[in-house]
């Protein structure tokens, strides 16, 4: 019993101990087992977690695309599909006061290149160079520098193409791959250069432009008015883009029209240019090469009917663009400055036109009537200096109406000395001069009317009283446009009136209605003077009707014109003392004037002549009033000759 229980016993232990030690193990491995997972489960934790909130990200992503700017995405997708091309509408034209159409529109055809792909670029320009009398190079010159354009962009490689090369390239443009032609409208000039200072020429519209413009309405490459009506009336001339919409594929090449849009047409504009007028006095000044100015205007409404400078710009060189050559030479022409509307934008002594503000400021002011005379010996002496008259032998005694017709210096150098500079500025200003006239034209310049305060503020000196007898005959520092003397001269002829003068007659929309139209404005009216209006225009008829009149080569048999010539000194006497008019250089030459107004009795029309170092204004500036006179008058001296 007793073994038996040992070997039981012993069993037991030889059987529990590998027991104990196994579960020994198993609960070791338990333990490595439980970290294991754990290190695994925050391995897949984390992971997990990042994916979760890339998910929230991702969907909170497409909630923005799709709900709160799905619209907006929408319609860049849809503008990757389809595009839209503007269409440049028909400027509206311009006509003159009688509906005669000066300036319009035509079509004008481009040849473009566009980089679909197809072929090889090279071979193209080399095969259309020859046709477009174009050197490769200069074409490959184009392409290059369209290089950051888009490759559906066209590339204008000639524009405004003839009929014939039109037709070849239409009828063989499979030999020409990616080139087509643009239609693109151009201005048409029916009377050249008519009026160009006053019409203005077109050009691109340049970076400083479109960057203050509307972007709605101005894109980089637009053509726009660069000077003249065209620029001061863009917004009625320029018209209404229209729209080409197409399917475009990924590279952005046209697959198929979609919707077009139709440009509406510019508005028309009606000047107050009488086109037949105009081109009298531009060729009138042109016969001889006169560079100057003529204005023509209505005295009691305030229309222009003449508004030529000469010489003038020539339009057609600014059609696509003007070279630089043809800029250059336009720009160095400092002698005659076609560049400069010499209407407005010049300043010239006036001369002896300005002895009829000299009159009206003693008149009024009691310091002579129509009857007091005047000795005049041929100079005056003033201080320690001689001042001379234009005729040196004098011209004896002289009344107003006498001194006007001859232009007696020695006349008009005592009242200036009697009346003292400042009463003849006050006079002046009531005539209009020494400020703009708010004409619709650019840079109008405003002149100079010298005071005794204006030299001590700007010349930093004392007015000296011999300088006031220089400036009541025009000269000194007395400075004048065209425009303004014409304007001085339409008060004299209305006894005190001026009138806004004005350039546009109406404007007209493309259904033939009327937007704008034409109404006189009337600025000031001098009152209380009218007697002395009377007594000077005695004096400007017997200028141009007077047996010793200076203005007599501007008379017309059958209309009596009241008028005044005048010639400016540019430099001192001295300089050409003892030459002949043909030994004084061009620039040293006296500027001659006429100015006046017709029918002398019931006045229509004032006009003034500037012809640029001219030298004599009754043998130089009166014939060409003539002229432009005799045209406005042509129906009724024709009728008086039946």
């Amino acid at each position: 019993m007793a073994n038996s229980s040992q070997a039981s016993a012993a069993k037991t232990f030889l059987v529990s101990a590998p027991m104990k030690s196994s579960n020994k193990r198993i609960e070791n491995l338990s333990k490595v087992n439980l970290t294991a997972l754990d290190f695994l489960r925050n391995r897949i934790y984390v992971p997990a977690g990042i994916i979760v909130v890339f998910f929230v990200l991702i969907m909170l992503r497409l909630w923005n695309l799709q709900v709160i700017n799905g619209d907006y995405y929408a319609q860049r997708a849809e503008s990757n599909r389809v595009r839209e091309r503007q269409i440049a509408p028909p400027r509206g034209s311009v006509f003159d006061r009688n509906g005669t159409e000066i300036v319009s529109n035509r079509p004008s055809f481009n040849v473009v290149l566009i980089r679909e792909g197809k072929g090889d670029v090279g071979k193209v320009l080399e095969r259309i160079a020859p046709i477009l009398d174009e050197t490769v190079t200069d074409l490959w010159g184009r392409v290059r520098q369209a290089k950051k354009m888009a490759r559906y962009e066209p590339i204008v490689l000639k524009k405004d193409v003839d009929w014939e090369t039109l037709a070849y390239l239409e009828n063989h443009n499979y030999n020409f791959s990616g080139v087509r032609i643009e239609v693109q409208p151009v201005r048409v000039y029916h009377y050249q250069d008519l009026a160009a200072n006053v019409i203005g020429y077109l050009g691109s519209i340049s970076k400083k432009s479109l960057e203050k413009s509307d972007h709605a309405i101005y894109r980089g490459g637009d053509i726009v008015g660069k000077s003249g009506m065209e620029k001061l009336r863009e917004a009625d001339l320029r018209g209404q883009k229209g729209q080409r919409i197409s399917e475009v594929n990924a590279k952005g090449f046209e697959q198929r029209l979609l919707n077009k849009i139709e440009p509406l047409p510019g508005k028309d504009v009606y000047l107050t240019i009488d086109a037949g007028l105009q081109q009298t006095a531009e060729a009138l000044m042109d016969a001889s090469h006169k560079a100057g100015a003529v204005v023509v205007m209505e005295v009691k409404t305030g229309r222009i009917l003449v508004a030529a400078s000469t010489p003038s710009i020539h339009l057609e060189d600014f059609i696509g663009g003007i070279s630089q050559k043809n800029w250059a030479k336009l720009r160095d022409n400092t002698e005659r400055t076609p560049l400069i509307n010499k209407v407005v934008q010049a300043n010239y002594p006036p001369g002896s036109v300005y002895k009829m503000v000299t009159a009206m400021a003693a008149l009024a002011e009691g310091i002579i009537d129509s009857e007091s005379t005047i000795y005049c010996p041929g100079s005056y002496h003033f201080g320690n200096r001689r001042y001379g008259c234009w005729k040196r032998s004098g011209h004896g005694d002289m009344n107003l109406k006498q001194a006007l017709a001859q232009s007696c210096d020695v006349y008009f150098y005592q009242l200036g000395e009697r009346l003292g500079v400042d009463k003849l500025a006050e006079y002046a200003k009531k005539f209009g001069l020494g400020s703009r006239s708010g004409i619709e034209m650019e840079h109008e310049k405003g002149g100079l009317i010298p005071t005794m305060a204006w030299k001590k503020r700007v010349k930093k000196r004392r007015w000296q009283d011999g300088e006031t007898l220089s400036v009541a005959i025009g000269q000194g520092f007395n400075l004048t446009t065209p425009l303004q003397i014409c304007l001085m001269t339409s008060m004299l002829a209305t006894h005190g009136k001026l009138y806004k003068p004005q350039l546009v007659e109406k404007v007209v929309d493309s259904s033939g209605l009327p937007v704008e139209t034409f109404h006189p404005i009337l600025l000031q009216e001098l009152k209380g003077l009218e007697k002395y209006f009377d007594m000077i225009q005695v004096g400007m008829e017997e200028v141009v009707q007077g047996k010793r009149g200076t203005g007599r080569r501007s008379r017309i048999k059958g209309i009596d014109i009241a008028g005044k010539t005048g010639s400016a000194q540019v430099v001192h006497l001295s300089k050409s003392k003892g030459m002949k008019d043909n030994e004084i250089p061009y620039k040293e030459r006296d500027h001659a004037w006429f100015t006046g107004f017709a029918p002398a009795d019931n006045p229509e029309i004032a006009i003034t002549v500037l012809v640029e170092h001219g030298l004599h204004g009754g043998s130089v500036a009166g014939p060409v009033a003539r002229g432009v006179l005799k045209e406005y008058f042509r129906d009724r001296l024709q009728a008086a000759k039946k």
